[in-house]
């Protein structure tokens, strides 16, 4: 089993895949998009890599404020999870993406990857971030098994 992480954005998608323990999370790719609401070949792109890495579960970074309110991001969001689930039949769960792309840019830099390149990769890490947050709460209650 694989589950599949990403970072819904409003150009772009950053996927990340996790191993069959399901103990680690690899970036994958992004997908990009030249308009915000064109989602259809986003979502054949997201379907073919469920097919390629055999997921079976998705998890989708929900961009919530730091104080926990819920803006524009999230409900849009919550629109592609519906369709995610209607075009994979696969369940999707939303996870907290707090401080992700933070964390994603800081990586980067102690990594030395220079400041214009960065918006390159930052998708996609912050993709591994979601997913692997998730595979940790997986394994630390105990749901990985």
């Amino acid at each position: 089993m694989r589950i599949m992480g990403l970072d819904f954005g409003s150009k772009t998608v950053g996927v990340a895949v996790s191993d069959p323990l399901l103990l680690t999370a690899q970036g994958v790719e992004i997908i990009r998009r030249k308009e915000e609401n064109k989602l259809r070949q986003t979502l054949a792109r997201i379907e073919e890599l469920v097919k390629e890495y055999e997921v079976e579960k998705l998890v989708l970074g929900l961009p919530k404020h730091m104080n926990g309110s819920e803006g524009v991001r999230v409900e849009l969001t919550e629109e592609f999870k519906e369709k995610l689930e209607r075009r994979t039949g696969l369940p999707v769960v939303l996870w907290d993406e707090r401080l992700t792309t933070v964390a994603a840019d800081k990586t980067m830099m102690e990594a030395g990857i220079r400041r214009e390149n960065r918006k390159d990769y930052v998708d996609m890490i912050a993709a591994t971030f979601i997913l692997q947050g998730y595979l940790d709460y997986l394994s630390n209650t105990g749901e990985a098994k």
